[in-house]
C-alpha cells in the first residue's frame, strides 16, 4: 500500500464509488460478503487498493496546500516537477496564527518587520508521495488564494 486506507466514514462516504471498484473486478455484493468471511486477507487488498486509488485521484487534482502552526504559515504550490513554497514568520514569538487575533494581526502587519516571508523552490522526485507526506504532517489542500495573493505581492516588490 503506497498511502493509508482510507477511514470507515470516508468508505461510507465512497460506497458508490467502492461498489463500482469492487464490479469493475467482477465481485458483486454477494461475492464480496463471500470474500471477507472466507478470505479476510483478499478482502483487505482491496480495501488498501482502493484507497490507493482515492489517494491517488485527489492527489493529481491537488495544487495547492497550506499549513498553519502558532508562528509560522507554510504555503504550498505543486507543479508537475516542482514545488513552490512561501513560508511565514511572525517574529514576535507571542503571535498565534491558529486563532483570528493572530491573522487578524497578521492582515494588518504584513508588510512590516515582525513578518518575515521566505520563498522557495524544489524538485520533485515523486510528487504525490510528496505531497501525502505534508498532509501526514498536518497540512490541508487549499484553493491558493493566500498563496497567490502573497506571490502576486511578493512579484510586485
Amino acid at each position: 500500500m503506497k498511502y493509508t486506507r482510507l477511514t470507515k466514514e470516508q468508505f461510507e462516504e465512497l460506497h458508490l464509488e467502492f461498489a463500482r471498484f469492487l464490479a469493475s473486478q467482477s465481485i458483486d455484493k454477494a461475492e464480496w460478503e463471500k470474500l471477507k468471511a472466507e478470505k479476510p486477507e483478499v478482502a483487505e487488498q482491496e480495501l488498501d487498493v482502493f484507497s490507493d486509488l482515492i489517494w491517488e485521484g485527489a492527489l493529481n487534482k491537488t495544487e495547492y496546500l497550506e499549513h498553519f502552526s502558532k508562528n509560522h504559515i507554510f504555503l504550498f504550490r505543486f507543479f508537475e516537477k516542482e514545488a513552490e513554497s512561501i513560508v511565514i514568520s511572525a517574529l514576535d514569538q507571542s503571535i498565534d496564527f491558529l486563532n483570528k487575533d493572530g491573522l487578524m494581526w497578521l492582515s494588518e502587519n504584513l508588510q512590516s518587520d515582525q513578518i518575515e516571508i521566505r520563498k522557495g523552490k524544489k524538485v520533485l522526485q515523486d510528487r504525490n508521495e510528496e505531497i501525502f507526506n505534508l498532509i501526514k504532517q498536518g497540512a490541508s489542500i487549499s484553493k491558493g488564494e493566500l498563496y497567490e495573493t502573497l506571490n502576486s505581492s511578493q512579484n510586485a516588490l
